[in-house]
């Protein structure tokens, strides 16, 4: 199917040193593409003066469509409300950094056209990040992809083109708890991978430390998995046969050969076994209960401060 109208979504938070390289970059790009194109910046709450940059590229070029939210709600929402207010039949989300390369976009492009519902980026080098952050990338994809029930794509994130049927597929799910990446792999449909190298960021600096990670990192693991919980349930299991059958041991030995039973340093040792499996069970729990108290509250997961769009 001919793609009339592509959406370029780029979610923004602090990023006005990057936002007058990325445009021009976007003017270069778009101008060769085979239809038109909206560009629609989501300004997740910024702090700087990155919502005056936006409103002066819009003044200068009519396809910008400029979406606020009212506070900060962390890229997630950031993607998922961009979903909600583009209007193009294909659409492809990428960083405001330039770390996601918009000249794969024609190639992209390609792609949908070529039948593909989803083509993905995927980064094949990382030079420039810190050994130990590629490392726990890693760890955390193969985990991802042990505990879930879908196929997570390793090495990618959230630099892909849709077409109009995931499109449609991603604006129907409404949970509040949101990892666009498994959401993206939720929704299933055709999938091509273009391979590239992940280049630096063009300025500034990444917004994201190892705990907003690590809060990604548990969300995507609980959002789609119940593993953790079987895993208490067996552990539990286990340790509740293991220790029935160490207290016969222990009362066979005292009635029958009058050994006498161990004092504090293996009860100590039980004990604190015991009461931190516990801790780690209630906080797995905990987290599941989290998700459930959130879910059924029904809140909007986002509120939108302005929409500026110049219409034709």
């Amino acid at each position: 199917m001919k793609t009339t109208l592509l959406s370029i979504l780029i979610p923004v938070y602090n990023e006005r040193e990057c936002l007058p390289l990325l445009y021009e970059k976007l003017c270069e790009v778009t101008a060769s593409l085979p239809c038109n194109t909206e560009i629609l910046f989501v300004n997740d709450g910024s702090s700087d003066d990155t919502s005056t940059c936006i409103k002066t590229l819009q003044q200068s070029d009519h396809r910008i469509v400029y979406v606020d939210l009212s506070r900060n709600y962390g890229k997630e929402i950031a993607v998922s409300a961009g979903i909600d207010h583009i209007r193009g039949d294909a659409l492809v989300i990428l960083d405001a950094d330039l770390q996601d390369p918009p000249e794969l976009i024609p190639e992209m492009l390609a792609g949908i056209e070529e039948g593909y519902d989803d083509v993905y980026g995927m980064r094949i080098a990382r030079r420039h990040e810190h050994w130990f952050k590629r490392w726990t990338s890693r760890q955390y994809y193969r985990l991802q992809q042990a505990i879930s029930n879908i196929e997570i794509q390793e090495n990618t994130g959230d630099f892909r083109m849709f077409g109009a049927k995931a499109i449609a597929a991603l604006r129907q799910i409404k949970e509040s708890e949101r990892n666009m990446k498994g959401l993206f792999s939720y929704i299933g449909f055709r999938k091509k991978c273009i391979p590239y190298e992940q280049p630096p960021r063009a300025a500034g600096s990444t917004k994201w430390n190892y705990l907003k990670l690590l809060d990604l990192a548990i969300k995507g693991w609980t959002s789609f998995s119940v593993l953790p919980l079987r895993i208490i349930s067996f552990t539990g299991i286990t340790v509740s046969i293991a220790a029935l059958t160490y207290l016969l041991i222990v009362l066979f030995k005292a009635l029958i050969f009058g050994d006498p039973v161990g004092g504090y340093p293996s009860l100590m040792c039980v004990i604190l076994f015991l009461g931190g499996f516990v801790l780690l069970a209630l906080g797995i729990i905990g987290e599941y209960l989290g998700i459930i108290y959130r879910e059924t509250k029904k809140r909007p997961y986002y509120f939108v401060n302005e929409v500026l769009r110049v219409e034709p």
